[in-house]
């Protein structure tokens, strides 16, 4: 690795220094310009020195959000400059995606491997979306969950012989609407009567066992998402 030029922005004195021993000890090549506790520290700095990387702290001042501005902000300015967020937000994912959104080029988070050589290289080399061990778990995590989802629904849709009509009816269904409302979407090419029919039909094919007479709206659309036929995620109604 060549040497470059860091900024580390972190508001906890005793992490500063531990972050700085990181850079001296396992990434010789850092040539640390500044730190800066504080956004207006930061500015400052920025203002007098053009980092190749600044490492940067989400949880300023005890505000989460102030490391998201700032990163949003630089990359608008200086989107050639690397910003790779080093933070003990170990929990709050929504954040994490608010720092990618921002531009940020990796996210690593002050738990297990922290942050090596490797990391700083990869950024500074252009790749993007790097992560330590902690964050990587997460992500492979939801990443399966996403995956097996998608596969269960799928086979819902292949086991019960679902087909886009149906999905449409109880994905409306699920959002409140009438079968006089439902008959009336343009991506729905039967009225209210075949509609009957059609719920009648899924009634029986999700209730094989059961008295279809039990069976009412809320109970289909239920077993619906049960079944993974519809995704609560993605319940957007068709154009009317």
């Amino acid at each position: 690795m060549d040497k470059f030029n860091v900024i580390i922005v972190e508001d906890v004195m005793l992490e500063l220094r531990g972050t700085i021993e990181i850079f001296r000890n396992e990434i010789p090549e850092a040539n640390i310009i500044g730190t800066a506790q504080t956004e207006a520290e930061f500015w400052k700095l920025i203002a007098d020195h053009t980092p190749d990387l600044v490492l940067l702290d989400l949880g300023l001042g005890g505000s989460t959000t102030v490391g998201v501005d700032i990163c949003k902000r630089l990359k608008q300015q200086s989107p050639q400059i690397k910003v790779l967020i080093f933070t003990g937000e170990v929990l709050n994912e929504k954040l994490w995606v608010d720092a990618l959104d921002a531009g940020a080029d990796g996210i690593i988070l002050k738990s297990g491997e922290l942050l090596t050589p490797g990391d700083v290289a990869s950024v500074l080399s252009g790749k993007h979306y790097v992560f330590n061990q902690p964050i990587l778990k997460k992500i492979v995590k939801r990443f399966r969950q996403s995956v097996m989802g998608e596969y269960r629904r799928q086979e819902a849709f292949v086991k019960y012989d679902i087909d886009e009509y149906d999905e449409i009816f109880l994905r409306h269904l699920a959002l409140g609407y009438t079968k006089d409302m439902i008959a009336n979407l343009r991506s729905m090419p039967f009225g209210t009567k075949s509609l009957e029919k059609r719920q009648a039909e899924l009634i029986s094919r999700l209730f094989p066992t059961a008295d279809s007479q039990r069976i009412n709206v809320p109970r289909l659309v239920t077993r619906a998402f049960e079944l993974r036929i519809l995704d609560v995620d993605d319940l957007e109604p068709d154009e009317e």
